[in-house]
């Protein structure tokens, strides 16, 4: 059995980020001392493990959610569910690098547009730009 700052450093999330995931009822201690103090076990540290790595690559808290109810009943379950919340995860990103090449594009454009010089910016391009709205909006701030 693993204290709250042990599974932290066998998982390397921080003691704050476990108890977020517990308030979000993604990571539970297996046990509590009379103190209060968490116990985790060796399954609840590969629920930390698995809940961190899902993070890591993009899953929000309720895809975890969605996928720890999977990985806790998968006879219940089939891998259409898992494929489904993995392909609106990866739709997502490619949305994001859309929309991230837009606006690498348009600040390229501005930056073209402008001689960078040591004048003052009252005749600057890209403050013009912006000021008059002149700009192509990326998908977010539309």
């Amino acid at each position: 059995m693993l204290k709250i700052s042990e599974l932290a450093a066998k998982t390397g999330l921080s003691a704050h980020t476990i108890r977020f995931y517990e308030k979000h009822g993604l990571i539970s201690a297996s046990e509590r001392s009379e103190a209060g103090y968490r116990y985790y076990n060796d399954a609840d540290i590969r629920r930390a493990e698995f809940v961190k790595t899902a993070r890591n690559i993009g899953f929000s808290l309720e895809d975890i959610s969605q996928l720890l109810s999977i990985r806790v009943d998968k006879t219940s379950h089939s891998c259409q569910e898992v494929t489904d919340i993995t392909q609106h995860k990866l739709d997502e990103v490619n949305a994001k690098i859309a929309e991230l090449e837009s606006m690498q594009h348009t600040l390229s454009i501005l930056l073209e547009s402008c001689c960078g010089g040591p004048e003052k910016a009252t005749h600057c391009s890209i403050m013009e730009a912006l000021e008059a709205g002149d700009v192509k909006k990326s998908r977010s701030a539309a």
